[in-house]
């Protein structure tokens, strides 16, 4: 009796594992059928009913998506943006953080708030005050004109302020009794206790500028200053219909992600989990 009781929790348990099971399915099947795509000739991408699996492994594809663009270029800014970006969120947001969980100056919870609502606002909402900052400034078709919107982050913000209120400050009042000042409290004790969290973001961050299209888009117009997401949706206009050869480059831009994520994984899940302790 023991063991069967044992047992019918776990037969009850199938209905959510069938639906786990449905809902990891759909999620990969669009890369899947993305890698399948690659391989295939153009009459094979277009055949009606579908072709699943291409009759032969050719990767003439990949060699027609790097005639069609200067991928090395766009690489090249793709990363940089990146770097910029990642760069400049960790230490923007970590400062900014540090400074609404452990100083109290007149106005704070009414700035924070302010930031809060920015995480509801949609971004294209500052798209057009953001452009005429960028051409006053003569900065349109540049790499700083790509990576300026992304350096600061309400969210990236929020994310660390969690971090540092999870916090005891018992830590803190011991660095002030060794000498320390307010800075060397949050470089040499503060961030490095937080370093989960500053991987949580760093990987968001990479992903969100990796996949930005419509930012890049607005302010570059010559292939030597696109990204790649620019990058191919310019090719999707060139070449029409030609599946194989926008499949062939969209797997090879989402590689990078996928490398990222998986150094990452560990630090991001251990991030977000301690970043919701305490609010």
């Amino acid at each position: 009796m023991a063991e069967q009781a044992r047992r019918a929790p776990r037969h009850r348990q199938w209905p959510a594992h069938l639906l786990l099971l449905l809902a990891a399915g759909a999620m990969v099947f669009p890369f899947v059928w993305q890698v399948l795509t690659a391989f295939k000739t153009v009459p094979e991408s277009r055949a009606v009913p579908p072709v699943i699996v291409p009759s032969g492994w050719g990767f003439d594809a990949f060699g027609r998506f790097f005639e069609s663009l200067p991928v090395g270029n766009l690489f090249v800014v793709s990363v940089g943006a990146l770097v910029l970006r990642v760069a400049g969120q960790l230490l923007l947001a970590s400062l900014a953080a540090y400074g609404f969980a452990r100083f109290t100056f007149p106005g704070r919870d009414a700035i924070f708030a302010l930031f809060l609502i920015m995480l509801m606002a949609p971004s294209q909402l500052f798209l057009i005050a953001q452009f005429n900052f960028m051409k006053d400034f003569a900065l349109l078709d540049t790499l700083p004109a790509i990576a300026l919107p992304g350096l600061f982050s309400a969210f990236g913000t929020f994310l660390l302020r969690q971090a540092f209120l999870a916090i005891p400050p018992e830590f803190e009042e011991a660095a002030r009794l060794d000498g320390a000042n307010s800075f060397q409290i949050f470089w040499k004790v503060m961030l490095p206790m937080t370093g989960p969290t500053l991987a949580a973001l760093t990987l968001l961050t990479s992903l969100y500028s990796w996949n930005d299209l419509l930012w890049p888009l607005v302010v570059t117009s010559s292939k030597e200053r696109m990204t790649l997401p620019v990058g191919l949706a310019n090719l999707q206009g060139q070449y029409g219909t030609d599946y194989p050869t926008l499949m062939a480059g969209s797997m090879l831009v989402s590689l990078p992600l996928i490398v990222i994520f998986i150094a990452l994984q560990r630090q991001f899940f251990a991030g977000i989990a301690s970043s919701g302790l305490k609010g």
